[in-house]
């Protein structure tokens, strides 16, 4: 274990100093924009991060397992940049995911993930292999719909996109509901995101749905769940 920390702290020490070595402060100005919560970057380009990427597979010893590890200690520094080689790293291994990596996926919400770019990246790359190999269930879930961070729950609905077209409409709608109260803004676009594509394959079960929350949950789950729908239908949806 003593070996395997101490190559973990040389490959931070390798990734950082490259980051340092190409950071671009007029990058981050220009992306700080679309993260209300905090940007805090180097400002490089998604080439070089993906540049540092194979450097570290070519040179280091690193399996899925490392990879999560790794991906853990890369979201604990708060950086975007180390967030996105986290992400890009452990996708390399999507073939071999296991019930342990899915548990540090889990720390990787409920201890770094701090922005929607993330949280969606992992959510569309990371999250959605562990049901598509039967690793685990919607089950598996549970508990995240109630975590103290905004990001583990927002991946609730994010990452059951993958399921809207294969799982019965019902047991969905029912897995979300303990959530339709949720306080969080980003948890409110999460759901609305989900509902709304859950709509094009099963409207009359959203809409059903949709009108047994209207008067209760947040107007911006309504708002986005309710967006392809034409203007006069999205009236239904008003609170009454």
């Amino acid at each position: 274990m003593e070996d395997k920390e101490t190559q973990y702290r040389q490959i931070c020490r390798v990734c950082e100093k490259f980051f340092l070595a190409n950071e671009n402060p007029v990058l981050v100005a220009k992306y700080s924009r679309y993260f209300k919560e905090g940007y805090d970057a180097y400002g490089l380009e998604e080439d070089q991060i993906r540049e540092l990427k194979a450097r570290l597979l070519q040179e280091y010893e690193i399996g899925p397992l490392e990879a999560a590890e790794l991906g853990l200690l890369f979201f604990k520094t708060g950086k975007y940049e180390f967030g996105s080689l986290a992400v890009m790293l452990l996708k390399k291994f999507r073939p071999r995911f296991t019930r342990e990596i899915f548990d540090i996926v889990r720390l990787w919400f409920d201890q770094g993930v701090e922005n929607w770019a993330h949280s969606d990246y992992i959510c569309s790359k990371i999250t959605p292999v562990f049901l598509e190999l039967k690793i685990v269930t919607l089950e598996d879930f549970a508990d995240w719909r109630v975590a103290e961070s905004k990001w583990t729950r927002r991946a609730v609905p994010v990452t059951m996109l993958f399921l809207r077209k294969s799982v019965a409409p019902e047991i969905l709608l029912n897995f979300i509901q303990p959530m339709m109260l949720d306080s969080e803004r980003v948890v409110h676009q999460g759901l609305g995101w989900f509902l709304k594509q859950l709509w094009v394959v099963h409207p009359a079960e959203v809409e059903g749905f949709l009108h047994q929350h209207k008067n209760t949950a947040s107007r911006l789950i309504i708002q986005y769940a309710t967006e392809k729908m034409k203007k006069e239908r999205r009236k239904r949806f008003r609170k009454d």
